[in-house]
């Protein structure tokens, strides 16, 4: 866990550790030490909490095209290995800013995920002190502490050796070999009780007493905005805690507040679930590594039978033996220390992930166990999702052998003896590979899309070079190739909505094709939905409520692409635009998955769009503009999108009114809906059940 408690900047323990914009963690004097100077012209967006602005508006992301001002240039490392910007010499009368309250136009830029966030009037005090990191890092420490402290009593040496356990009876710090020694767990000792020392790590999950109320004993923390105030609520657009006084405000009226308790309960369970799957992950990595741990010796050991046999072998043989004999071993000594060599690669890449797990695991842990609302929900989000990543590691086969025991190996010992100079090692015949074993808990479907996994048996000797899977049409008709290659888990976009498809694998080497696997029947949706795809969309893309919603961080014309693909049927869908300020030119269409996302939707050949304004539209595709219609949006518009691919043309409609003929013809393929924008727009995709 020491290492989730530790700064990224400088390699310690934090020390007033602060929650930059973007989640993570930093101490307040190495904040001060990256903070970077804003020339008076470069625009920044306030990062610090309050005065009502917009969450996605608290982040300023530059990348290298622009000024350079604020964005990441690294020249140094810390002691951890985080590159770091340097210390940039502060201007004259800029003394209140290294002490936490730099002048405005300075910048942040995060050591771990890079992101620049602007600083208000009140400098880095804007923002956010992590109170339950800092309350973990200082019980961990006195734990620390502690348990350096605990010595054994009895001990002979000098200095005494550290304390084992702790005899409640007796009041007796032992070490291991003392209490062997002086308290043997027979006779009258039978019955003391033996506990850890003072300090030492409780067992996992073990509370804190739990009897101090949601406070823990400690002084409520007040609002930030408004000091008589404890925090009460709790608003979800912005992620974080407010009072009452924040509401009456006005600043939060149409954002979606709840009470503070009753998120707090709900995300202590999301983190507790999560980490039941890492919990299990771990149990399953220890259990792997006695078993890489047994294979280790059953190579020696085989290793060793082989090496008896050869010079068993060569031995009966004429002196022209002799000569080989020295090389036939060579190789059994590679392939001994081959295999031996992947197998402690195996161990060292498990135990290292194990060790993150732990040690994320038991951060976590103290986490649940801190009794601090707001303290937990400042960065609750956050580790959710990184333990929802921890347990994503352990897939496509993380936990299964890379190597064998077995030696396939045979020395042929009946050729004439001319034959003796060719003599050498023959590998046991190579068989097709055994039936793939399809994963049926990991094989789903979503909309359009089907996902299939699959492993070889255990403890399958034969080799693989690839696997081949196959799909039907979806009306069971006759089987394709969709997929060859030596991943086990593939994505199949693009297929057609309320159809049923069969799905099966094979595999293959230099020997041939083996057998079929079972055949897996996936029903994809029968109602089109979809969100925006976060992990396509361009970095500067802003996405919220549940992917529905999506703003950008740049004035530049960003691109977004739904999460559904469509080649076949009529498709129509709906989008609101939440928020339209200076006049800007958002483009709504369709597009295939590779499109060009840092330009506007429809200025490449893999998109079509209409881009709009406030008075009028334009049809986009190949940079090519035709078809100016009168009709533009505003705040609280409608754009409606209508593909039918059964006619092979693309419709747009803006307020329920459609906007000129079909804006394109022959239109054929796979495509997404797609949406580029910038700051200056907000959009939210309405669920509306779409025709297939």
């Amino acid at each position: 866990m020491e290492e989730e408690l530790k700064c990224p900047v400088c390699g310690s323990l934090f020390r007033e550790p602060i929650i930059l914009p973007c989640s993570h963690n930093v101490c307040l004097p190495c904040a001060r030490t990256i903070a970077v100077q804003t020339p008076e012209n470069e625009q920044h967006l306030p990062c610090a909490a309050g005065g009502g602005v917009d969450h996605a508006d608290k982040l300023s992301l530059h990348s290298e095209t622009d000024s350079g001002y604020g964005s990441y240039t690294p020249s140094l490392k810390s002691p951890n290995g985080v590159r770091v910007l340097p210390l940039v010499p502060a201007p004259p009368g800029a003394a209140a800013a290294q002490r936490g309250a730099g002048p405005a136009g300075s910048s942040l830029t995060c050591p771990q995920c890079h992101r620049s966030a602007s600083l208000d009037q009140r400098g880095l005090r804007g923002f956010q002190r992590n109170r339950l990191l800092e309350a973990i890092v200082q019980r961990y420490q006195q734990g620390r502490a502690a348990a350096a402290a605990a010595k054994c009593q009895l001990c002979d040496r000098s200095p005494p050796e550290p304390a084992a356990v702790l005899c409640e009876q007796c009041d007796v710090l032992y070490c291991a070999a003392c209490q062997l020694r002086c308290h043997p767990a027979r006779g009258p000792f039978a019955k003391h009780r033996l506990v850890p020392p003072p300090g030492a790590p409780g067992p996992p999950g073990g509370g804190d007493g739990g009897g101090k109320g949601a406070g823990g004993g400690r002084k409520l923390p007040t609002c930030a905005e408004h000091d008589l105030e404890n925090y009460s609520m709790y608003c979800v657009s912005c992620r974080s805690p407010v009072c009452y006084q924040c509401l009456e405000d006005g600043r939060h009226g149409k954002h979606d507040v709840k009470a503070l308790g009753a998120v707090w309960k709900q995300h202590k369970a999301q983190l507790s679930q999560a980490l039941n799957g890492v919990s299990d992950k771990a149990k399953e990595a220890k259990e792997f590594l006695v078993q890489l741990k047994n294979l280790l010796q059953q190579i020696q050991e085989n290793g060793l039978d082989y090496e008896a046999c050869l010079v068993a072998q060569c031995d009966a043989l004429v002196d022209a033996l002799t000569r080989q004999k020295a090389k036939l071993l060579t190789k059994v000594t590679k392939e001994r220390e081959h295999k031996l060599k992947v197998v402690w690669d195996q161990i060292n890449h498990c135990t290292l992930k194990l060790r993150q797990s732990t040690g994320l695991m038991e951060y976590c842990l103290e986490v649940i166990k801190e009794n601090d609302p707001s303290g937990f929900l400042q960065i609750s989000d956050a580790l959710i999702k990184r333990v929802q990543v921890s347990q994503e590691q352990w897939v496509k086969g993380a936990l299964e052998p890379k190597v064998s025991a077995e030696f396939d190996l045979t020395l042929d010992s009946e050729p004439l003896l001319q034959a003796i100079h060719q003599l050498d090692f023959i590998q046991m015949k190579c068989r097709v590979p055994p039936v793939p074993l399809l994963q049926l808990e990991k094989c789903c479907t979503r909309n359009n899309s089907v996902t299939l996994a699959w492993r070889m048996p255990p403890l399958s000797h034969n080799p693989v070079e690839g696997y081949i899977l196959e799909l039907d049409d979806g009306d069971g008709g006759q089987f394709r190739e969709v997929y060859v290659g030596k991943e086990t888990l593939c994505t199949i976009d693009g297929l057609h909505f309320n159809s049923t498809y069969n799905a099966r694998v094979k595999a293959f080497n230099s020997s041939g094709v083996g057998p079929y696997s079972k055949t897996v029947i996936l029903q994809t949706s029968d109602v089109a939905w979809f969100t925006f795809d976060p992990s396509s969309a361009h970095r500067d893309i802003v996405l919220s409520n549940d992917n529905q919603t999506a703003t950008c961080s740049s004035y530049d014309d960003r691109v977004v692409l739904g999460t559904a693909a469509f080649s076949k049927g009529v498709h129509y869908w709906e989008l609101h635009v939440d928020r339209y300020d200076n006049h800007p030119d958002p483009a709504f269409g369709i597009a295939r998955i590779n499109v060009v996302k840092d330009m506007m939707l429809g200025k490449d050949d893999k998109a079509w769009a209409m881009y709009v304004d406030n008075n009028r539209s334009w049809f986009m595709h190949c940079n090519s503009h035709t078809n100016r219609t009168e009709g533009g949006v505003c705040k609280g518009a409608t754009v409606g999108v209508l593909l039918d691919l059964n006619k092979h043309n693309l419709t747009f409609y803006i307020n329920g009114q459609q906007q000129g003929p079909p804006a394109f013809e022959n239109v054929e393929g796979v495509f997404m809906p797609a949406l580029s924008l910038n700051r200056n727009v907000q959009v939210t995709v309405l669920r509306l059940p779409l025709p297939v």
